[in-house]
C-alpha cells in the first residue's frame, strides 16, 4: 500500500499550514466535524473524491463537497468519522483507503462546524455512488489535472460581495469551503498552474438561492 511521493509531501505540507484567519475555530463551541479528501489513481492519473450533496438537504444543498459530516461519540476521532460517513454517503469501501493525515481544524461559520480534513489514499478503489439519495446526488472523482486547468478557475462573486475562488469540473461549481480547501491544497503543489484570479463571475442565482436554505 506504497503511498506516493507526492501525496506524502503535499500531506506533510498541509498538515503545518497555518489556517487561514477567517477559518480559524472560536475558542469554544461549534459542531465536530470531518470530511474526507480522498486521492487516487485514475485514467486521467491522480484524482480526487467528490459528492454533489442534495438540493433537498437542509444544509449545503446542492453544493459540491468532499464525503463527511459530524463526529459521533461512537466514532472515536474524525479519522473514523470520515471513513464513516464516506461509506454511507457514496458506498465506499474504507479497507482500501490508507490515512496519510490530517489537516487543522477549520471552522465553517455559516453552519457552525469545526472541521477536520481527513487525507488519504484510495489504494484498492472501490465502485462509489449516491449511497444515500437524500443527502447525496452524484459522486465524481475528479482529475487534479482539470482542477488546476486555468480554463476551470474563476473566482466567484457572492451578492454580499464575498469572492473566493472556485471551479467549473465535471459539470460542478465547486465553491465555498470546498473550493477553498482545494485551493489551498493545490497551490504549491506539483500540481498548481497559475490563473488568472481576476477573472471573477457573479454567483448563478439558483446556486445564491440555494445557498441561503
Amino acid at each position: 500500500m506504497e503511498v506516493p511521493g507526492w501525496l506524502e509531501t503535499l500531506a506533510e505540507r498541509v498538515a503545518r499550514k497555518p489556517v487561514p484567519l477567517a477559518m480559524r475555530p472560536p475558542e469554544t463551541g461549534g459542531r465536530h466535524a470531518a470530511v474526507l479528501m480522498l486521492f487516487g489513481e485514475g485514467p486521467l492519473g491522480p484524482d480526487v473524491l467528490l459528492i454533489q450533496r442534495s438540493s433537498r438537504g437542509r444544509r449545503h444543498a446542492g453544493q459540491p463537497a468532499f464525503p463527511g459530516g459530524g463526529i459521533d461519540p461512537d466514532d472515536g476521532g474524525p479519522v473514523a468519522a470520515a471513513l464513516r460517513e464516506a461509506r454511507e454517503e457514496t458506498g465506499l469501501d474504507p479497507a482500501g483507503v490508507h490515512v496519510v493525515g490530517t489537516m487543522p481544524e477549520l471552522y465553517i461559520w455559516r453552519s457552525d462546524n469545526r472541521v477536520t480534513p481527513v487525507v488519504g489514499w484510495w489504494h484498492t478503489p472501490s465502485v462509489v455512488h449516491a449511497a444515500s439519495p437524500n443527502e447525496v446526488e452524484s459522486v465524481e472523482r475528479v482529475p487534479l489535472s482539470e482542477l488546476t486547468d486555468p480554463a476551470n478557475r474563476v473566482t466567484l462573486r457572492h451578492p454580499s460581495g464575498f469572492a473566493g475562488p472556485a471551479f467549473r469540473v465535471r459539470g460542478l461549481l465547486v465553491w465555498g469551503f470546498t473550493a477553498g480547501v482545494l485551493d489551498g491544497v493545490l497551490a504549491g503543489s506539483a500540481f498548481e498552474r497559475p490563473w488568472d484570479r481576476s477573472r471573477v463571475e457573479d454567483m448563478p442565482p439558483d446556486v445564491v438561492n440555494l445557498a441561503a436554505r
